[in-house]
């Protein structure tokens, strides 16, 4: 197989391996890229004794190993990260929630794609280490021998089904599933984001759960949430509060989904994007938003908008609106 056809082939796996276990869709392409570069060396070879035959088990195994080393390096550097850290957003198809479909086309196979895409299940990953991390997702997610992934990453094959072993317990003991009905899912999605545009902190609060939870990674950028902020009240007062103030700036929400999940991309007046938000749906209700503003995280799609300039037009738009009703009050009769 020649470089051109194995990238064409195998880049959709060797993408989605590298994401989930990386949680970066710029490092992932990254790596991908590596891992292609070494196999285009070893096929362009002289004498094509060390060929690889078979382009994906190498291809995955390169990829892996890089993976497990960049995580390593990775879960120190997050030990000093400002705030929360969150995944880089992958925007998905509403309806067809993981672009890579690996495991067949039926709902049920669907559905478990988009459920290990998740920003919760991905954070969630981050619990495990990087070798647990990598045994899991190359066995249970994408159907890999035991054999296979211990000639991966370079352990046996009793060590390999440990590692899952242990990988599996403790994700099922934190693991949230999502609603069966995707449908009715993107639907409370659309009516969500249309009360936040609106400011409607009623309809808000009516479609949050009791303990709903907030969080937002913005890098050490402003604005950010230093912290979680959980509460249905709080919760509501907040979007509806955030919706006024993009309405204000004259910007607009779009609809999308972010690692199969609903969401939205909220759009600055010139199209520019401002951030990315992941709502996490159970028992027909939002018990999670996780909303990106960190512009390095973003920058994979597409032009984002200026966060100082846009502060200082809802800033500009909130004393405009103030000056009304600072003249009725100051008028006679009052």
């Amino acid at each position: 197989m020649t470089s051109a056809e194995a990238s064409a082939d195998l880049r959709p796996l060797l993408f989605s391996i590298a994401y989930r276990m990386l949680g970066s869709v710029t490092e992932a392409e990254d790596i991908v890229q590596e891992a292609f570069l070494r196999y285009h060396r070893a096929v362009s070879g002289p004498g094509g004794s060390a060929r690889p035959e078979s382009p994906k088990a190498y291809l995955s195994a390169i990829t892996t190993r890089l993976c497990i080393d960049h995580a390593r390096s990775a879960r120190v550097r997050r030990e000093t990260y400002v705030g929360a850290w969150l995944p880089e957003p992958l925007l998905t198809d509403l309806a067809a929630p993981d672009s890579v479909r690996l495991s067949g086309t039926d709902p049920a196979s669907l559905a478990e794609q988009s459920d290990t895409l998740s920003m919760a299940f991905l954070l969630l990953l981050e619990r495990l280490s990087a070798i647990e991390r990598a045994v899991f997702l190359l066995h249970d997610v994408f159907s890999y021998g035991y054999d296979e992934v211990a000639r991966i990453v370079g352990r046996s094959e009793d060590a390999c089904r440990q590692l899952g072993y242990r990988a599996r317990k403790h994700l099922a003991s934190h693991r949230r599933r999502f609603d069966a009905s995707r449908s009715q899912s993107a639907e409370l999605a659309e009516r969500f984001f249309a009360a936040m545009g609106a400011g409607d902190m009623d309809s808000l609060i009516s479609m949050l759960a009791a303990d709903a939870v907030v969080t937002g990674d913005s890098g050490g950028a402003k604005p950010s949430w230093p912290r979680p902020i959980t509460g249905r009240e709080r919760v509501g007062r907040l979007f509806a509060a955030l919706g006024i103030q993009l309405r204000e700036a004259g910007g607009s929400i779009t609809l999308t989904g972010v690692n199969g999940q609903p969401g939205a991309l909220f759009l600055a007046a010139d199209g520019r994007l401002i951030s990315v938000m992941a709502l996490e749906i159970a028992d027909g209700q939002v018990v999670a938003a996780r909303s990106i503003i960190n512009r390095e995280k973003l920058r994979h799609l597409g032009p984002l908008a200026d966060l100082p300039e846009l502060l200082e037009q809802v800033r500009a738009a909130g004393k405009a609106d103030a000056r009304p009703a600072k003249r009725l009050r100051n008028s006679p009769g009052r």
